[in-house]
């Protein structure tokens, strides 16, 4: 009986352990910042985001420029005009200036949508080779150890070098 019960209780923990065990999941991490900031197609992206925002930035220049010139020569001749020409004039520096600023926050969407375009397919094949690397190896769970992405402690495996490898660079 007293080998029986040795026998069981020894059954019992076995199976315990083995529980306990399988249970465990696998945990990774992974600083996706870094992962992406080194893939060459945001390189490419980040090059052609530069490209975008110094046209609009000539433009806006080129558009203050040309508004400048103008309220300068409107003021020198101000007091050969009448009243009524130089609210005429004021009115018009007024839609200039409206004008710019219906440019300038024109090309803020236009830059936004632009990054929105390019970079979400860059983050999406990210993301895809992270999958493929953590099934390959068997993780469950990845965390991004970006700084400020919440993982406290990131002992566990780090794939970036993996991810780097699946993605060719």
């Amino acid at each position: 009986m007293k080998q029986l019960k040795t026998l069981l209780f020894a059954s019992l923990l076995f199976v315990g352990v083995t529980g306990t065990t399988t249970a465990q999941s696998k945990i990774a991490h992974i600083n996706t910042t870094e992962l992406v900031e080194s893939m060459p197609e945001m390189k490419a992206a980040q090059a052609e985001l530069d490209k975008l925002s110094k046209t609009y930035e000539a433009e806006l220049t080129t558009m203050a420029t040309e508004l400048r010139t103008k309220m300068e020569q409107y003021q020198r001749e101000a007091e050969t005009k009448t009243d009524e020409e130089n609210a005429t004039r004021g009115q018009e520096v007024q839609q200039m200036e409206q004008s710019i600023r219906q440019y300038q926050g024109q090309a803020q969407k236009d830059l936004q949508k632009k990054e929105a375009d390019l970079l979400k397919p860059i983050f999406d094949k990210a993301k895809a080779a992270i999958d493929k690397v953590a099934k390959a190896q068997g993780f469950q769970y990845v965390l991004d150890s970006t700084q400020g992405g919440g993982v406290l402690v990131a002992d566990g495996k780090n794939l970036l070098a993996d991810v780097k490898a699946e993605l060719g660079f």
